[in-house]
C-alpha cells in the first residue's frame, strides 16, 4: 500500500460513496486508477466492507468483554458479531479482549446485550461505556 492508497481510503472513510471521478480529481489521478486501486484493495482485504454511519438517535455504547484464558476470543467475537445491533467486534489487548460497538434503541436495548454477553459461559466479565458523541476522522 502506497501513498495513494492512503489517500484514497481516507476519502472513502468519509465517505464510501464518494464518486471515483470526484476521488480521481482530488488525488490527481484518473478515475481508472482509483477504480483498480479500490478493486485491489478489497481484493487484498485492505478494505472488508462499505458501510453507512448513521446519527439515530439511538444509544451507542462500548461494551468490554473479558473471556476466560482458555477461550478462543476469535469464535467468541465472531458469535457477537451475528447480533443484530452490534457495529463492530474488535479483539484488544488489555485487561479486556473484545470490545463490541453496538447501536441500540434504548438503553434498556443495550442492558439487554449485556445480559446476552454475561451469559455466554466464556465470558467472565464485562465494562460499558456509553458514546455520549462521535466524529468521523
Amino acid at each position: 500500500m502506497d501513498d495513494l492508497d492512503r489517500e484514497i481510503l481516507s476519502i472513502l472513510r468519509r465517505d464510501a460513496r464518494t464518486p471515483y471521478t470526484e476521488i480521481a480529481d482530488r488525488v490527481g489521478t484518473s478515475e481508472g486508477t482509483v477504480r483498480n486501486r479500490v478493486e485491489r484493495l478489497v481484493d487484498d482485504g485492505v478494505i472488508e466492507r462499505f458501510t453507512v454511519a448513521t446519527r439515530t438517535g439511538n444509544v451507542k455504547a462500548m461494551i468490554e468483554v473479558s473471556v476466560d484464558v482458555n477461550v478462543d476470543t476469535a469464535e467468541v467475537s465472531d458469535r457477537i458479531a451475528e447480533w443484530q445491533e452490534v457495529d463492530f467486534v474488535w479483539q484488544v489487548s488489555g485487561e479486556e479482549d473484545i470490545v463490541v460497538v453496538v447501536d441500540a434503541a434504548d438503553t434498556d436495548a443495550v442492558n439487554e446485550l449485556i445480559t446476552q454477553a454475561r451469559e455466554l459461559e466464556e465470558v467472565v466479565g464485562t465494562k460499558t461505556r456509553l458514546i455520549l458523541n462521535e466524529r468521523v476522522g
